[in-house]
């Protein structure tokens, strides 16, 4: 007797201690996924910190949710910034996957494109150059974007599209069409690929709305549908603030039960009656909803 009970508390002691074990990897998992989290984080707070510009004729808000699965941080991002020759670019991408690596090469994206549209403000040339530049980076992931140039003295819009999701686009006569011209491969896939662009003039009272798949597509949801329903939404509120106008279309993706993240920015343009964009700081507003 006495011998079994030490065999018993032997084994007890061992089973602890393998316990113990398992339950220290365990913790040291958790603890380097938080740091993935926040570094991913961190890095997404970074691409979206900055404030949109603020033009007389053309109002600007952007939204962004995050994703429901794995990180919770992506690759979507928007921005908009003044360029060398006083026009304004906007660009709205997703980079391939939901993770570090991701939210990483979102970062490098963005810089890209702010520094080549220092060279040249041509949306198709800003979207080769980097396209290029991405390749010869290697860095195994694709990046689709689409990046417009708005000229404030003359109120047009020029775009390009890297396998990007289309635009919507409410104009001042009520109609409001899914923007399919044509566009070139998503980015970072293969060199020397050539970008349409497309000059439209933004007159009387409408809105312009880029949006990420996120937004319109979901594991059960077609993306026809969602760019319907955000073009049923955009229709009837192309006069209403920018800022209340993104955060109502980025709901659409709660229709789709997306588990991508998602982003919204929308050019509102006439009819405005102060130079001041209403939608505040875009600091405040990210991973709204």
């Amino acid at each position: 007797m006495p011998r079994r009970r030490t065999d018993s508390s032997s084994g007890t002691a061992e089973l602890l201690n393998t316990l113990g074990d398992l339950t220290g990897r365990i913790l040291d998992r958790i603890k380097v996924q938080q740091a993935r989290v926040e570094l991913a984080a961190a890095l997404q707070r970074q691409v979206l910190a900055a404030e949109l510009p603020v033009l007389p004729y053309l109002h600007v808000a952007g939204r962004y949710a995050p994703a429901r699965d794995g990180l919770d941080i992506g690759g979507d991002w928007y921005d908009g910034f003044l360029m060398p020759d006083g026009s304004v670019g906007f660009v709205i991408g997703d980079v391939q996957g939901h993770d570090v690596e991701a939210a990483a090469l979102m970062g490098q994206v963005r810089t890209c494109l702010r520094a080549v549209a220092t060279a040249t403000t041509d949306p198709a040339e800003v979207l080769r150059r980097t396209n290029d530049l991405l390749v010869a980076m290697d860095c195994g992931l694709f990046v689709t974007c689409s990046f417009l140039r708005f000229d404030p003295v003359t109120s047009e819009l020029v775009d390009a599209r890297a396998g990007h999701v289309p635009a919507v686009w409410a104009m001042a006569d009520g109609c409001c069409d899914i923007v399919l011209n044509d566009g070139g491969l998503p980015l970072g896939i293969r060199a020397g690929e050539d970008y349409p662009s497309t000059r439209r003039p933004l007159t009387g009272v409408g809105a312009f709305v880029l949006l990420t798949d996120g937004v319109v597509e979901g594991p059960s949801y077609p993306i026809e549908e969602g760019l319907e329903q955000v073009a049923g939404l955009v229709a009837g509120a192309r006069r209403t603030d920018p800022d209340e106008l993104a955060a109502q279309v980025i709901k659409v993706a709660d229709l789709t039960g997306h588990s991508d993240d998602a982003a919204v920015l929308v050019l509102r343009y006439g009819g405005l009656r102060d130079e001041r964009c209403p939608g505040g700081s875009q600091e405040q507003r990210r991973g709204e909803r």
